[in-house]
């Protein structure tokens, strides 16, 4: 499922200049790379567009840097779809070789690969995480799209880092019921923040 490690072009959805808007890292401009391709299937998924690498034109890891360096900020964001589908390695090279610092956004069901600053973990129901990113993850991320999902991402926190950083978020829509079920969650289990999604609320990509 894992591209070869010398693959040198990766399915491109789209790639942009923005505010990261969700988790440890909102507000934080970053230059965001969208890749094709994700069997996870969530049904409130707001880029299925990106579900079929096959829609999506393989770009030379070369271009995706040169692209991001016309940017200011020199932090990267990967994301999907499910980025880990594809080995990451030449692109995290050539990234952290031109300055960038690394992040990924995943749900964590497939093997890591690529060389990250930041891992955030978004853990789904549909195909659950392997262990390997649960003990890597420097960010944990739930959506919760029904209340059920706070008693069900609990199975995962005995294998987290002690250092993880623990983030609730409500699905968009979703987020008139279920923000204050995480608001009492939270005050109740302090460890944890709240993520909103903050580019939303801006109308910013």
């Amino acid at each position: 499922m894992n591209e070869s490690p010398t693959a040198e072009k990766l399915p491109l959805m789209e790639s942009f200049y923005t505010l990261q808007g969700e988790g440890f890292h909102t507000g934080r401009p970053a230059w965001f790379i969208r890749l094709g391709g994700c069997d996870v299937g969530c049904v409130w998924c707001d880029v299925k567009d990106s579900w079929n690498p096959d829609a999506h034109p393989k770009i030379s890891v070369e271009s995706m840097v040169m692209n991001a360096l016309e940017n200011p900020s020199r932090l990267a964001v990967i994301t999907g779809g499910e980025p880990l589908m594809h080995n990451l390695d030449a692109l995290t090279d050539r990234l952290k070789t031109a300055g960038f610092e690394t992040n990924i956004e995943t749900s964590g069901a497939y093997p890591l690969s690529g060389h990250w600053d930041w891992i955030c973990l978004s853990p789904k129901k549909f195909k659950l995480p392997l262990p390997e990113v649960l003990t890597a993850a420097h960010e944990f991320k739930v959506v919760v799209y029904h209340r059920s999902d706070i008693e069900w991402m609990q199975q995962f926190l005995p294998h987290l880092s002690p250092d993880c950083k623990l983030f609730l978020q409500p699905e968009w829509s979703k987020a008139e019921d279920i923000t204050p079920l995480l608001l009492d969650f939270i005050k109740q289990n302090p460890a944890w923040r709240l993520s909103l999604q903050t580019h939303k609320y801006l109308n910013i990509p």
